[in-house]
């Protein structure tokens, strides 16, 4: 500890106020894009955000609502300096399926459970009150929440495969119809235009005039699950954008993609959709133990490697977010605990390490006025209690950072880590300039 404690020390004695540079007047109530810069409130805005995928939920006042949690969670992120979270809109769908989250948004096509709704509303709100952004992401290419493969079963083409039950290899193979089917495709855009022109109930504004919103986001890692698939992928994204664009000209549009990891290993085919006029800005995901690059028995060992890496992956498509004048943003990443352990009491020594160098990236990009711009790391589990019964997430536990399909501890920033989290507030001191 006494060596974290001056390292942290010497980051931030070397972190320099991020400077202004002049710009022309912006509309102050929401963010804009400028030159490969977010601007808000006329200065380029860098941040360092977290994921909060179960925040509509924990917001709700039905089944998995807590409304106190949550304004505790939202006061705590904001004590340490995280102004920005990535946030799920709401799952769709039947319950009882393992690994899906409950409870579910769109119950079925166009029919709504209100009480979640409500939730977003509520978290919209409190976001506000504490000038915190959400960017909110629509779809899912994964089972955890529905999306691809609820939308396939909605629109005929039968119960989609459960990758817990039936393999990964299966689902993906089911869930690359997704952007080829039309009436699938419809039935999210009808989604899209029921939430973007949705009104909040408790601030009375529409969606589309609150500035708390970041983004929209078209979904989770979209993916073309198919090299085949690759053209109509592109097609979706733009068409979609397209649409979100026509709904709400004031809020920036974004993929979620993970970079050419979810893009079939083609960088190319990222560059493709992230040119879209209609997209506002880049993101990428990193994981080093999803990727191979650390395995779960030699975290420690191969922090180097993850970082060499990352390091790469990052470059690669900064080189295409400078070429469009868009900001990137490495919005998911994750490291796992020491010895690949799950309960709150475990040390998190690499995962610190592995942070401090992603969380520098941006201060020092700060510092230079890249267009790389910011980060989320995954995911925030704040107050939660583990289950002592299960390994993974069932109805009735707490939510944490985890989705329902991976072990709950896995990745999750507890509020119980204080050197994760005195880590964290020394980085967003260092954007913010207060140091």
């Amino acid at each position: 500890m006494r060596k974290l404690n001056i390292l942290v020390w010497l980051i931030v004695c070397s972190c320099v106020s991020v400077s202004c540079i002049t710009k022309r007047p912006v509309n102050d109530c929401f963010i804009e894009v400028e030159n490969g810069h977010f601007i808000r409130h006329g200065k380029p805005y860098y941040y360092i955000g977290t994921n909060f995928w179960y925040g509509a939920i924990l917001a709700s006042e039905g089944e998995g609502g807590d409304r106190i949690r949550l304004c505790r969670e939202l006061d705590s992120l904001k004590a340490i300096g995280i102004d920005n979270l990535r946030i799920l809109v709401g799952s769709d769908g039947r319950r009882g399926v393992p690994a899906k989250v409950e409870p579910t948004l769109q119950i079925a096509p166009g029919v709504y459970n209100d009480t979640i709704f409500a939730g977003l509303d509520f978290l919209l709100a409190e976001m506000s009150k504490r000038d915190m952004l959400a960017v909110l992401y629509l779809n899912n290419s994964w089972e955890w929440s529905g999306g691809y493969g609820q939308y396939l079963e909605w629109a005929g083409y039968g119960r989609a495969p459960i990758p817990a039950v039936d393999g990964y290899a299966a689902y993906m193979g089911f869930v690359s119809q997704f952007v080829r089917s039309d009436s699938a495709k419809t039935l999210y855009a009808h989604y899209v235009k029921d939430v973007i022109t949705r009104t909040n109930q408790y601030t009375k504004v529409r969606y589309i005039d609150d500035p708390t919103i970041m983004s929209w986001q078209i979904g989770n890692e979209p993916r073309a699950f198919s090299k085949s698939n690759k053209q109509d992928f592109a097609k979706w994204i733009s068409e979609t954008a397209a649409l979100i664009k026509s709904l709400d000209p004031n809020h920036l549009v974004s993929t979620g993609s993970e970079g050419k990891q979810g893009c079939e290993m083609d960088l190319d085919l990222f560059e493709q959709i992230h040119a879209d006029i209609n997209v506002d800005y880049m993101n990428i995901h990193i994981w080093p133990y999803n990727w191979g690059w650390a395995p779960k028995d030699r975290l420690q060992e191969n922090l180097e490697k993850a970082k060499q890496n990352s390091k790469a992956y990052i470059d690669e498509h900064l080189e295409i977010a400078k070429k469009y004048r868009k900001p990137l943003v490495l919005e998911e990443f994750g490291y796992p605990r020491d010895n690949f352990r799950f309960d709150k009491s475990s040390s998190t020594v690499a995962r610190n390490v592995y942070y401090g160098y992603i969380f520098n990236q941006v201060v020092e990009q700060a510092k230079a006025l890249s267009s790389f711009a910011g980060c989320n790391f995954w995911g925030w589990g704040g107050l939660a209690s583990l289950s002592e019964k299960n390994e993974y997430w069932h109805p009735g536990d707490d939510y944490t950072g985890d989705p329902a399909q991976e072990q709950q501890g896995l990745n999750s920033v507890f509020a119980s880590d204080t050197a994760t989290i005195h880590l964290i507030q020394i980085y967003t001191q260092c954007l913010k300039g207060k140091q």
